[in-house]
């Protein structure tokens, strides 16, 4: 188990943050971890890393305790914190050196080399941080969590900022890390963490509501079937089975719900459109989704 959190409760005064949570990462899962802004995301995130002590509960990483041994374990983890701290006047490889001596790396320049061909950082490397984009300096953040090569990784956003190009590529980094290493990361892009991960863990007001694999979670909610259908001609009634609900959409489409079942509606839509001597331009089902679901277990 590389990571191993039970029952962990944090307040900030009178507001509780986390409110007894407790889950398990092995090695090799990419797990995101998500939730509403205030849901309790980040400070799960500062409590596994080893930068809060003050709180309730225990979490353990590669079976060495949060409390007992913060420094121990945080050799072999790397963190990206939400809001990325960098020291703006260095240099890229020369930050990354310092990052690397804090470290007690051997073979310092060939590591800082090796992070920064993998983050994508090449063209970047001799430049001030504080002259680099938003995007590039989320790398420099992600090649510091990286170069000491850490089994867990702790990545809080860590696509903010991020041009389509990059993301492209932050995210194969992060698979190509998944296989390897254990990965927790928080995001509000539910395109990202579809593309990424296997399991979500979803927070709302600082407690667990679902913790599964993304598709059986989709398969949970996903209590109807819902079919968008378009003709060339309207039909102002459908009368077919299991039909729970019609709505008429723009454009000669219609939204189709029904109760699921073993018969396949599409079928008998088909049939159907074909005995009102009507053309169907368009027919596909709309399945849910991780947002659906996110949607769904967070609205207030």
């Amino acid at each position: 188990m590389s990571i191993s959190v039970q029952m962990l409760t944090k307040s900030y005064g009178v507001q509780k943050a986390l409110d007894g949570v407790s889950f398990d990462v092995n090695k090799g899962e990419i797990v995101g971890l998500l939730g509403p802004n205030g849901a309790g995301k980040t400070t799960t995130m500062k409590i596994v890393s080893g930068f809060m002590q003050q709180f309730d509960g225990e979490a353990f990483v590669n079976g060495l305790s949060v409390r007992e041994d913060p420094l121990g374990l945080k050799r072999s983890l790397g963190y990206l914190p939400e809001h990325n701290p960098l020291y703006l006047d260095m240099y890229v490889k020369e930050y990354l050196h310092f990052v690397g001596t804090i470290y007690k790396l051997t073979d310092i320049g060939q590591k800082v080399q090796s992070i920064v061909d993998r983050t994508g950082l090449q063209k970047e490397q001799h430049k001030q941080i504080k002259a680099l984009s938003k995007g590039y300096r989320q790398r420099v953040g992600l090649a510091q969590a990286l170069i000491h090569d850490p089994s867990v990784l702790i990545l809080d956003e860590p696509t903010s900022g991020l041009d389509p190009n990059q993301l492209v590529e932050i995210r194969q980094l992060i698979r190509d890390i998944g296989t390897e290493k254990t990965v927790i990361f928080s995001s509000h892009i539910m395109q990202e963490v579809q593309a990424l991960c296997d399991r979500v863990i979803i927070l709302n007001s600082g407690k667990i509501v679902a913790d599964d694999k993304i598709d059986i979670l989709e398969h949970q909610i996903n209590s109807v079937r819902e079919i968008i259908v378009q003709l060339d001609q309207p039909i102002s009634t459908w009368k077919l089975h299991n039909l729970k609900k019609q709505e008429s959409l723009s454009g000669g489409r219609y939204r189709l719900l029904f109760k699921k079942a073993n018969r396949d509606p599409r079928v008998e839509i088909f049939d159907y459109v074909v005995q009102n001597n009507v053309r169907l331009l368009e027919m596909h089902e709309r399945k849910s989704n991780i947002e659906d679901v996110f949607q769904k277990l967070t609205r207030s």
